[in-house]
């Protein structure tokens, strides 16, 4: 009878002992994540020294290699995942997607083609079917999971400039940019500037810019007189979730008026997109299926861990033009399409498998409450700090963003130090109306009640260390 020690020394693999050791880790950063302060306490130069300089030259035990990086690194990291962390729409890890992802670089898949990795596959296409259930979008749209919304709108502007160009004679597979039609890339004044990186990318040069109403919205009036006011081939960018106002674009009569110029329209929705997966916050996103292609994160709203963005085009065929290439030794696919035609990279992680994970384990209500509970969470968070003394909460909160000012920009901009030296909340300063703020994103999974109270309870502490140590 063999020991059952030995049994287990005869079964271990050169994973076991160092994955053991990133587990401990792991699990001792997420039991800390809630009640940690949030800010790193370290900068670059300090972790550089912990983590050592010099290459060696003979290497490191696995094992040591993993204790040195997860000791050395932890006082630069971010509690990104704090349920209190509004510096950014950068939200939460939810466990099952957590899980599932650590399942992600262990089966290591380079999720490229269909009929190469079909566990990988199969799971995205289902997701990608949910997705585009759940946010109300018109059947059969392609969805590609890319690093984030920059690949995400560039991946729809891809197959939206191609399209274009195409339908006036021009064919830019083969004949380039050069001396073609020239398109003009519309957006609304408050877009987000990665709106305009991703028209870079593709050789659209500078945005023509359409003004925005006082919460962000692109007017639809200006929208009118801009495409009347030219010809030729159009991209018209509208947005879904203000990065100041959480405010969403009139989306019926824009993109009416976008299609009636013969302009492909284009929603950047890195987060606001969600509104159309509730019932009640739906009415937020109304008309937007009309549109040709919409972007949005899993990594924000939907807490799958760091990267997953999701392209959406109507249009299968114009992303697939725009996106693919072929080789002889690469299997392509004879069903449908396989995955590296709907998104800039050949060589990808399976980034679908968490997201299948969530939307498995949420289901149809558990997404909706998701994401009503960050916008409960939002309004909460306003309507405490509105009744503190000398702060104006400056937008209208219809989702998931809240602004903030004090009497003038100095102060506005002490109260967010304030509150990253505090530690407990971390709220990051903008500029929006030419006003210093102080910006509120809501987008954390396990942001509730009880943290909302949290969160006013450290910005009225703010204040009253602020006005002590001026008085």
């Amino acid at each position: 009878m063999t020991d059952p020690e030995e049994q287990r020394s005869r079964r271990s693999s050169p994973y076991d002992e160092v994955l053991d050791v990133a587990e401990r880790h792991a699990q001792a950063w997420l039991a800390d994540i809630r009640e940690r302060p949030i800010p790193p306490r370290l900068g670059p130069d300090e972790i550089k020294d912990r983590l050592g300089r010099d290459l060696p030259e003979s290497g490191e035990p696995a094992v040591d290699v993993i204790e040195r990086l997860a000791e050395g690194a932890e006082p630069g990291l971010i509690a990104i995942g704090s349920p209190r962390f509004y510096g950014w729409v950068i939200g939460g890890t939810q466990p099952v997607a957590l899980a599932a992802d650590w399942l992600v670089s262990a089966w290591d898949q380079n999720t490229g083609l269909r009929t190469i990795t079909p566990a990988a596959v199969a799971a995205e296409e289902i997701a990608e079917e949910w997705l585009v259930d759940l946010l109300g979008l018109p059947g059969g749209s392609q969805v590609g999971f890319t690093t984030g919304a920059t690949m995400a709108q560039f991946t729809c502007m891809a197959a939206a400039r191609d399209e274009v160009l195409r339908r006036v004679g021009w064919d830019v597979e083969t004949q380039g940019m050069a001396g073609g039609p020239a398109i003009r890339f519309i957006v609304g004044e408050e877009r987000h500037g990665t709106v305009d990186l991703a028209g870079r990318y593709l050789g659209l040069g500078s945005p023509i810019v359409v003004p925005s109403d006082v919460e962000g919205r692109i007017r639809v009036d200006a929208l009118r007189a801009t495409l009347a006011a030219g010809d030729g081939p159009a991209i018209v960018l509208l947005q879904a979730g203000n990065i100041h106002s959480g405010a969403f674009d009139d989306f019926g009569p824009a993109i009416e008026a976008a299609h009636e110029a013969g302009a492909w329209v284009h929603i950047d929705g890195a987060f606001g997109l969600w509104a159309g997966a509730s019932p009640r916050l739906r009415h937020l996103v109304a008309g937007m299926d009309a549109a040709d292609s919409w972007s949005t994160d899993a990594h924000k709203t939907l807490s799958v861990p760091y990267d997953c963005g999701l392209a959406i085009v109507r249009d299968a065929h114009a992303m697939q033009r725009a996106l693919s290439m072929h080789a002889s030794y690469l299997q392509a696919t004879e069903v449908g399409a396989d995955p590296h035609e709907k998104v800039p990279e050949l060589s990808r992680r399976a980034r679908g498998l968490p997201t299948w994970a969530v939307l498995r384990s949420l289901g149809r209500t558990g997404v909706a409450a998701l994401v009503e509970r960050l916008a409960d969470s939002a309004r909460g968070i306003a309507d405490g700090v509105a009744k503190l003394p000398g702060v104006e909460v400056l937008n209208d909160v219809v989702f998931t963003q809240v602004c903030i000012a004090l009497d003038d920009d100095p102060a506005t901009e002490a109260l967010s130090r304030r509150l990253w030296d505090d530690g407990e909340v971390l709220a990051m300063t903008s500029r929006w109306h030419d006003r210093a703020v102080v910006r509120f994103s809501v987008s954390n999974w396990q942001t509730d009640a009880a943290e909302v109270r949290r969160t006013v309870d450290a910005v009225e502490r703010a204040l009253a260390e602020l006005r002590a140590g001026t008085a």
